[in-house]
């Protein structure tokens, strides 16, 4: 017994090999420190989604939460109801901005047709004449006048036809010229038909084409 107290007493804090007090300290002020730091996000977390639920209540109308009070789940399913609705509304906007788009885009298109300059266009290949000139409905009375030229400058009309798009009409007239048109040309014809479409140089020739239209007698046209 005497010798084991002996032996005890011997011993000394670097036989045991137990850690400094100081290193104990350390753990635990540095365990404590986390978890006070884990409080501390945790915190700032609660607040900033709270403030997030708070925004997100404010931009929602009265009308969808009847009541004064309530839960944060309920909060977030109020959010999103307003939200769905919200999304239909802006659609539906969105549609009815597109079909007046469209509406206004046909109206600017029907006016431009409406009031398009008259355009002209021949094509000669040898004794064949092809004439195509398109105009608004309010200006046939070119085609009276363009088959008037082509009988003055003996030019013979073989076939016309039409057809309509929009308000424009599309007139072909197909025509055969003489001898004497295919070896001189049809330059003359052709300013002719020019002047009267895009506009005459001399106010006295178109009068005399004016003239000459109402004294000459519709039925003599067979086409």
């Amino acid at each position: 017994m005497a010798e084991c107290s002996r032996n005890l007493a011997g011993i000394t804090q670097n036989d045991v090999d137990l850690p400094p007090l100081s290193s104990l300290f350390h753990k635990a002020s540095s365990s404590t420190a986390a978890k006070i730091e884990r409080r501390i996000i945790e915190k700032n977390r609660r607040n900033q989604m709270k403030n997030l639920c708070d925004q997100l209540k404010s931009l929602v109308p009265q009308q969808y939460s009847k009541e004064v009070s309530l839960a944060l789940p309920d909060q977030i399913d109020v959010a999103i109801k307003y939200i769905k609705d919200l999304e239909k509304k802006v659609n539906s906007a969105k549609e009815k901005k597109n079909r007046l788009q469209g509406k206004n885009k046909s109206a600017i298109n029907m006016d431009s047709s409406s009031s398009s300059s008259p355009q002209l266009k021949i094509n000669q290949m040898g004794k064949s004449l092809e004439i195509v000139l398109s105009s608004g409905i309010d200006n046939q009375y070119l085609l009276c006048e363009t088959l008037r030229i082509l009988q003055e400058e003996g030019i013979e009309v073989v076939n016309a036809s039409f057809s309509v798009s929009g308000k424009s009409v599309f007139h072909t007239i197909h025509a055969e010229l003489g001898d004497s048109m295919v070896e001189f040309g049809t330059t003359k014809a052709t300013e002719r038909l020019k002047r009267l479409v895009y506009g005459s140089n001399s106010d006295v020739e178109l009068q005399k084409e004016k003239q000459w239209w109402e004294e000459f007698p519709s039925e003599n046209w067979d086409i």
